[in-house]
């Protein structure tokens, strides 16, 4: 179904500058070698019998052994944009410390409140970063750069990039982002612009097309599982306890799914990529009755995304970012369970917890930052040898460059036929549907 997209990376031109990072061109020599633009990944590495083989490839990510730009003349900046997210700091110093020590890059910029920053009206002068100002960054959460939502005139942001002379633009963010960037190469194309346009993709959720992991979602993991953990000792704590979490997740439960799968005490996990009903003789209201009838207590996990076709009534109303405002699956569920409990005489003790903002704002745990140091690295090596259009992702444990257009394609998702959903029916016990035959 992907087989219509390209993705061959658009470049600047031919990269002639021998590059600062002294690697070896031979493998072999007891040192790391540069990586070659025709050195490919595959898209699928598993095929059934029949089934034709697939001809989808990513470029391959690293450091090139001929550049396009020439560091002394470089100016790069750096935005974050959209939702905070853990590591957004740990990419803005890894691509500054890669300029700076890596090659020799002296002018670089740290674009305030995203791509309002862009915009000379709102008066968010840039800030020069240096050594001091990012030394310790990685070590908070947030973005030290502040971040936003809503659009901004592309032609004028256009603009002001050529006239604070940046010849590479690095930006950290969502969905939204990537199509805010993309728009800014479609305009650079058609002006004959020699700037560079290299994504990061940043979201919670880890629903970026084509890229393995985004990062923060690891640690965002990692935090739900100590906040389910709580959950459930509140549920085993009373009669009938119920433990309600909800986790972030718009369109996709990748963080109810994997946060079931690293706690192992969830009972129901509810995802958008699953329907489910609460009423009838299958549905999640029943099966929540027998499990409290069998155990006395139960965990829920919620994705905020899951359940939106239950809520009745109200217009639909959009963010900065032009989404859908979700309604509030959690108090929902919450007053349903209640409800129906309540209509039955069943008295329950039902706990609801929401710790969306509280998990995005964290500091990145370990893995989570060393993947943050990498991408922002292979983001400078991308940019440096006049990639553009593109963003850093992970594929088979390797490192490529992925057109932005076949990344914003569609969201990643869940597949319900999936190991992984696979993995958390059985370490729920829960069914495949609740929902009527």
């Amino acid at each position: 179904m992907f087989e219509k997209l390209s993705f061959q990376v658009p470049t600047l031109g031919k990269c002639t500058v021998p590059s600062p990072v002294k690697l070896s061109t031979i493998s072999g020599q007891g040192k790391a070698t540069y990586t070659r633009d025709d050195t490919r990944v595959n898209y699928k590495i598993e095929r059934t019998p029949g089934e034709p083989e697939s001809k989808i490839t990513f470029e391959k990510a690293g450091p090139r052994e001929f550049i396009y730009f020439n560091p002394q003349d470089v100016t790069a900046a750096i935005l974050t944009a959209g939702g905070l997210c853990p590591g957004l700091n740990d990419v803005i110093r890894s691509i500054f410390l890669e300029l700076h020590f890596g090659y020799n890059v002296k002018n670089i910029l740290g674009i305030r409140y995203g791509y309002k920053g862009l915009n000379p009206a709102n008066k968010y002068e840039p800030v020069k970063l240096t050594i001091e100002k990012v030394e310790h960054i990685h070590e908070l959460g947030g973005t030290m750069l502040g971040s936003s939502r809503g659009a901004e005139d592309k032609e004028v942001m256009v603009d002001y990039l050529v006239k604070l002379g940046v010849n590479i633009l690095f930006c950290i963010g969502g969905d939204g982002t990537l199509r805010g960037a993309h728009s800014f190469y479609e305009i650079i194309k058609k002006r004959n612009l020699k700037i560079g346009i290299v994504a990061i993709p940043k979201t919670i959720d880890n629903d970026i097309n084509f890229v393995y992991k985004t990062f923060g979602f690891e640690t965002a993991v990692s935090a739900a599982r100590d906040i389910i953990n709580s959950a459930h000792t509140e549920a085993l704590g009373a009669p009938n306890g119920i433990g309600l979490v909800k986790l972030m997740g718009r369109d996709s439960g990748f963080i109810a799914a994997y946060a079931t799968l690293a706690n192992q005490n969830v009972n129901f996990t509810l995802i958008p990529e699953v329907p489910f009903e609460l009423y009838g003789k299958r549905s999640f209201l029943k099966a929540l009755e027998r499990r409290l009838n069998e155990r006395g207590h139960a965990v829920i996990v919620i994705a905020e995304g899951a359940g939106q076709e239950l809520i009745s009534g109200g217009k639909k109303e959009y963010d900065d970012s032009g989404n859908i405002k979700l309604k509030d699956i959690g108090t929902f569920l919450k007053n349903e369970i209640n409800r129906y409990f309540n209509k039955k005489g069943i008295k329950i003790n039902l706990k609801y917890i929401d710790p969306s903002y509280i998990i995005r704002s964290i500091p990145a745990n370990a893995n989570d930052s060393i993947f943050c140091a990498n991408l922002g690295r292979w983001a400078v090596h991308a940019g440096m040898a006049g990639k553009t259009d593109l963003v850093i992702g992970l594929w088979h444990g390797v490192f490529t460059h992925v057109p932005i257009p076949a990344c914003v394609y569609e969201r990643k998702k869940v597949s319900p036929e999936s190991a992984l959903w696979l993995s958390v029916l059985e370490a729920t016990g829960q069914e495949y549907y609740y929902k009527e035959k």
